[in-house]
Formats: structure tokens, sequence, C-alpha cells
């Protein structure tokens, strides 16, 4: 069973304000008295900053702990009006704001106010690293730099076609080609960077109430080379944080982000990295070879796999699991495939890209290498860009770009610049995590160790266990899940040489306000002797008494969406399914992946809520209705005795 490699111990703390500044020649040559002054202010703050550290501390070992774990759900893929693309589209959110809209607050976005439908137990503002200085000295009115003429041009754009042109010039025309990126020539420096990322970093501190909401340290680092995204969220387990965030002015491939984190973790900090938004890499995020165009090695492999523990599924660009157009043999392949990506930066469709082909793949390399540099679980995000923390209900969506998608109109018509039409947009998707308690190094931990799971917005939850050893068929959920950990691995987790077939229990209950369940599959993936990859869709267990045929595939659950005023029944489904399967095809000496994707029944897609409301006619070339899902991490089998991770 996996678990979170132990780290350099915490020998660095950055706390805000904690520290006095050195002096300079003018202030030495101030009266005694004065130092003396000052010197007890730093002494306060320092008292202070304790005082809450040892509050916090307190609160983190009396948060509410259950050893069987329980899901909490969150966000970790959100910008706020510190990432330039978002305060070019209209978002005025700080991060406080949206930590504060995670928690059930009402925001003023898009000139109207929004509320989530239900708080979040944890959350992350993820801003664009390479521009928080300079959004710092565009609104702060004391920043050096403020009033440089290309930001009072800035300010002054009331029309969202002229402040996209802006944006082309001076950041996409100089940051997706084969230059070397660079920072925009309104950019004050170093010291505009880490005021932004202490302003982040308050906000983050001021709203961690440990066993009711929790906050993570985090920005995103945003290579795109050539117009491929390869895209990183980082998190934090604590707030052992560096200086200031890195861009990709910083370090413009992956290779140079995690040799950066390497460094930070020998500082004191521990950090993971996410990446995201695969079915726009062009074929770069699972390449064979390194960015200098070599075969991956074993060193590449295992920085890769110790920082990089999960994979963003699915976010607000569509659906990496999988497209119709390269898994024709998937039924649920045909799920916001986002087609009209491939229309921009000729980021053209291919089997690569996606999730699958690459966790599959990953095996191969193990193989090869010994260790597998694509052993990711799976989480969700949205890539809001309007500071809206999760706010994945379809009935309750409002765009996610600001003025390229703030009316239903855009919606039906517009498109996210360089990025896809506004009716492709996915509404995003939600993380969440198995963790005994709600605090910070809880819920980071079970990322670290896998222990997590995306879904598509509701809040479903699923749990997976495989073992040799495990009991079939149970009908207790602690039953189960205590036997899991007891003689298995949960989600997450490796099967090391076992010689008989693996047994896999797995359980979903539908959200508490959301649709009943269609079924819970196990998709398997695996390798040949030869390195060619197969994989395998099993339905394990669903409702209404389905009868599978020979090759075990059902009949449809039934629908029962009106499309006329966009509400649905759970007439049909179930609100809990709980199964076994044994794989007895298994075969001892080839790595293997299994997974569980839980599938809900049909549902009103937002463009058909949009729709209704506004007396408009449905959309004929876009899905009115959707089967929302949730994927596990996956779960683990090598033949070797010792796998590397």
């Amino acid at each position: 069973m996996n678990t979170k490699i132990s780290l350099i111990a915490v020998t660095v703390l950055l706390a805000l304000g904690g520290c006095s500044e050195p002096q300079t020649d003018s202030q030495k040559d101030q009266t005694h008295v004065k130092d003396v002054s000052q010197n007890n202010t730093t002494k306060n703050k320092d008292k202070s900053v304790a005082a809450r550290a040892q509050t916090i501390k307190e609160q983190e070992d009396n948060a509410p702990s259950n050893p069987l774990k329980n899901a909490y759900f969150g966000e970790t893929h959100m910008h706020t009006k510190f990432s330039l693309d978002a305060y070019i589209g209209g978002n005025r959110m700080s991060p406080l704001d949206s930590l504060q809209f995670a928690q059930g607050q009402e925001k003023m976005i898009n000139g109207e106010m929004h509320k989530l439908n239900r708080p979040l137990d944890f959350a992350a503002t993820t801003d664009h690293a390479e521009y928080i200085g300079e959004m710092y000295t565009t609104f702060d009115e004391e920043a050096v730099g403020h009033n440089q003429a290309q930001l009072k041009e800035l300010r002054d754009l009331t029309e969202y076609k002229d402040q996209l042109r802006w944006f082309i010039k001076y950041v996409i025309s100089v940051n997706r080609g084969d230059a070397k990126p660079a920072h925009p020539p309104f950019y004050t420096g170093i010291e505009s960077t880490k005021s932004a990322w202490q302003i982040i970093l308050q906000a983050t501190k001021d709203e961690y109430k440990p066993g009711v909401f929790t906050t993570l340290a985090a920005f995103e680092w945003s290579g795109a080379p050539k117009g491929g995204n390869l895209h990183r969220n980082v998190l934090f387990r604590d707030m052992v944080v560096p200086e200031y965030p890195v861009g990709y002015a910083d370090y413009n491939r992956e290779e140079g982000l995690w040799n950066w984190m390497a460094q930070q973790e020998k500082l004191g900090s521990t950090l993971l990295a996410i990446p995201h938004n695969s079915n726009a890499s062009k074929l770069m995020m699972f390449n064979p070879n390194d960015s200098t165009g070599k075969p991956i090695t074993k060193e590449y492999a295992e920085l890769r796999s110790h920082f990089e523990r999960t994979i963003e599924m699915m976010q607000i660009k569509g659906n990496s699991e999988v497209h119709r157009k390269f898994w024709p043999a998937d039924e649920f392949a045909d799920f916001e495939n986002a087609d009209s990506i491939a229309k921009f930066s000729n980021r053209e469709f291919d089997k690569r890209n996606f999730v699958r082909w690459g966790v599959i793949e990953g095996l191969k390399h193990y193989q090869n290498l010994g260790v597998n540099p694509y052993k990711l679980g799976f989480n969700g995000g949205t890539d809001s860009h309007n500071g809206l923390m999760a706010n994945v209900d379809e009935d309750n969506y409002i765009g996610g770009h600001g003025a390229a998608d703030n009316t239903p109109e855009l919606r039906r018509t517009g498109q996210v610049p360089e990025w896809l039409d506004a009716k492709d947009e996915s509404i995003g998707s939600i993380t969440g995590v198995w963790a005994e308690k709600n605090t910070r190094g809880a819920i980071w931990d079970a990322m670290y160790n896998r222990e997590v799971y995306g879904t598509s917005g509701p809040r479903i939850q699923v749990r997976i266990f495989a073992g040799e050893h495990l009991t079939t068929n149970h009908n207790d959920i602690n039953a189960m899940v205590k036997e899991g950990y007891d003689k298995g691995v949960p989600m997450g987790g490796t099967i090391e040489g076992a010689k008989s077939a693996p047994v896999f229990n797995v359980w979903a209950v539908k959200d508490s306000i959301g649709a009943n369940l269609d079924r819970i599959q196990i998709i398997k993936g695996w390798v040949d002797l030869q390195g060619e990859q197969h994989e395998k869709i099993i339905n394990v267990v669903w409702s209404d008494n389905r009868k599978a045929d020979a090759q075990g595939n059902l009949p449809k659950v039934g629908n029962t969406v009106d499309l006329t005023t966009a509400k649905y029944t759970n007439a049909i489904g179930a609100a809990m399914l709980m199964g076994s399967f044994t794989d007895n095809e298994f075969k001892p000496e080839l790595p293997t992946l299994y997974y569980a994707r839980v599938i809900e029944i049909p549902t009103p897609r937002w463009s058909t809520y949009d729709a209704v409301r506004n007396n408009l006619p449905l959309l004929t070339d876009v899905q009115a209705t959707i089967q929302e899902r949730a994927w596990s991490s996956p779960i683990w089998f090598t033949p070797a005795q010792d796998a590397a991770h």
C-alpha cells in the first residue's frame, strides 16, 4: 500500500510579517529609543504569529476524525483577479473573495450576485504565477509602476474586444511561439511578484478553519510551448512556502519546474504538482521523450512520479479521460469531448493526449525502467476564471471566463479566446478525497497517496479496494472498508507480486441532492510483454434489475429528462450501488491497472438549463442531456517485488 515518502524535516518557516527587515544606513542613524520600539514591535509580531500557529495546531489536533476516513470535496484549480487573463475578462474577485465564496458567501461576478448551492470542504486558488506581479502593479495604487502607460491603457479599456487585443499583444503573441517566454514590458520586477504572493498567502492563512474548511497554498505554472498545454497546479502541504512562485518565464518546461520543486523540498517545503488539460497538450503530456527529445530515463521517471501524484481528469475545457473518436467501443466516451479545442493553436486531438492512454502507457515505462512516470491518481477542477470555486452544478452555471461567456447568447455563439467554442465548455469537475479529518495535512496526504478521485460535478462518493484475499459481495460498507484497509489496498494503492486473481470491491452513493446512479464500471488496462496496450471495461454492478448479455453489455438505464422544463426524476437508477469483481483473466507477469467509473442516470446539461430559462431553442450541436460521473484513482498491480512508488 502506498504511503507518503518521508520528506526533509521542516527547517524553514515563512511567517507573514513575522521577521524584521535588514536595517538601511539611515535606519541605523535613528535613536536607541526607536530601535527598542521597533524591536518590541517585532517581538509582538513574533508572539502573535506563534500564538496563531499554536491555535491552528490545537484546532488541527482536535478536528473531528474518522479512522475509516470521510469524503471531502474541494477545488484545486481556480483563478482570481491575480490572473491576467481573468482580470481581462472582468474578474475582480480577490483570493480572499474566492475562498469566502467557497464557504457559501454570496459574491458579485459578471454584474450579478452569485452563490454556491452548498459550501466546499477545501479549496485552493491557483493563479497563473507568470503574471501575479503584473496584476499587483495593475490594481495596487501604491505599487511601483502602477501609472505606466500600458497599465493605464489596460485600466481604461472598457470593451472586451479591446481588452482581448491588448492581451494578445502583450501576452499571447510573445509566449506561445518559438521564443523564450518573457514577462511583458510593464513588469516591475520580482518584488511585485513577492507582494502579490503575500496577499494570496494571507488569504490562505486567514480562511483556514481546521475541521470545517481547509485552504491550501497554491499557484499555477502555465508552460505552453508552441501552444501545447503543459500547465501544472502546485499545492503545498503547509505554509512553509517559497518567497515567490515560479512561472514559465523562469522555467519553460516541466523538468525545470520539478527541479525547482526539489530545491524547495530541501528548504523544507512539502509540495506536489497536478498536470491538467492533457487533451490539449499536443502530444507533450505523455511524451516518450523528455523536453530535449531524448528518451525519458529512470531519473526522469523518478522525479516526475515523486512530484506528480495525480492528474486533473476533467475541467471547463473538456474531459481528458477518453474521446469517442479513439474509443468507439466505450459507450460512455462521448462525454464533454470539447471538440472545438482542435480549432485553436493547432491542437489536433490524438489518442496519446488522453489520460486513459497515458496511465496505461506508464505500465510500459515501468517494464522498461522499473519506474512508472505516469502513476497518476485522478482528481477534478474547474479552471474557472471567474473566481467561483467549484461552481459545478449544471443548473447554477453562469459561464467560466468573464466577458467571453457571461450571457446566454455568448455561451451559445461565443468563444473562449484561443481555446474553444463556449457551447463546448464543460461546467468543470470537482476533487474528492478520502481523509481522516478535514485539515491541510490530511487533505494533502490523500492527494499525495492518490486516495483521491474526480467527479464531473456531483458529490458522488466512490470507494474501491483490491486484494487477493478480500471477501466478495459485502452488504455493509464499514465492513468492506475495514477489510479493504486491513487486507488490501484502496484507490491509489499498489498490489505487489500477487499470484492469484485479485478481488475488487466497489461502492458508490449518489450525491445527496443529485441524480441516482446507473452503474459502476471497472476499467482495466495492461501492457503485454511486447509493451502493447490493452484495455477492458467491466460492468460490475448496476441498477433496475437489468440483465447483461453474454459479453457483459447492459441495456441503457432510460431517460427521465423533460427537455421542455429541464427537469428529471429519480424514478430510475439507484441511490447506492455495491458489488465485487474478480479478475479471472489476471496474468501475474503483466503490470496492470484498474479504476472505477461511476455513471449517473441522464440529467440536463447546463446548455439545456440555459435554453429553458431564457425561452430559447435547444442547441442542436451539443448534447441536451449528459450522464455525470466519477473516476476513482487507479489501483496498480506490479509483478516486481518492490514497486518504485
